[in-house]
C-alpha cells in the first residue's frame, strides 16, 4: 500500500521541513511514500471561496480514482496512536492499493471535497499551523507503523 500526502502549498519553515522529511524517510522503511502539493493560491480576502474551490478542486485532481482519501479536518474524528495503527491496518487487509491524507490550505477546504473523502480526521482539538499539521501526522503515521511492526519507537 502506497502513503501519500496531498498538501497545499510548501514548507516554507525549513525546521519543519527537515523533520517532516526525516518523518517521510522513516515512513518509506515501511511502505512506498510520496508527497503531492497543490500550488496555493495567492490570498486575497475578497476571493476567499474563490480561492477555497480552486484548491479544493486542484486537491481532487490529485486524488486517483479508487484511492482512500482522508481529510484532515477539525470536525473529523480523533483516533489514539494505536487506533491509528488499526486504521491502517485495516486499509493493508481491505487490500488499499493507495492511502492518501489531505491538509488543505489555510482557508480551508470546500464542502463538496469534505463529502467527497471516505474519512475525515482530527489530529487534536487545538488549533495546529498546516505546516506542523504536516510534521505531527508523518509522525503519527511513522508511529503506527512502528505500533504495527512491534517496534519499540512507540514506548
Amino acid at each position: 500500500m502506497r502513503i501519500r500526502f496531498v498538501w497545499v502549498g510548501k514548507t516554507k519553515d525549513k525546521s519543519i521541513a527537515t523533520l517532516t522529511d526525516e518523518y517521510l524517510k522513516r515512513i518509506g522503511h515501511f511502505t512506498t511514500v510520496d508527497v503531492s502539493i497543490v500550488k496555493e493560491q495567492k490570498a486575497d480576502e475578497a476571493d476567499s471561496a474563490r480561492i477555497i474551490e480552486n484548491e479544493s478542486e486542484a486537491i481532487a485532481r490529485a486524488i486517483p480514482p479508487g484511492a482512500y482519501a482522508v481529510l484532515l479536518d477539525i470536525e473529523g474524528r480523533q483516533f489514539s496512536s494505536p487506533d491509528l495503527a488499526g486504521f491502517i491496518a485495516n486499509r493493508q487487509q481491505d487490500g488499499t492499493k493507495e492511502l492518501i491524507f489531505i491538509i488543505g490550505g489555510f482557508l480551508g477546504v470546500s464542502q463538496h471535497l469534505k463529502e467527497s473523502v471516505r474519512q475525515r480526521l482530527s489530529l487534536s482539538r487545538l488549533t495546529l499551523t498546516h505546516e506542523l499539521a504536516r510534521v505531527v501526522l508523518a509522525e503519527q503515521i511513522y508511529r503506527a507503523f512502528t505500533i504495527l511492526h512491534g517496534l519499540p519507537y512507540q514506548k
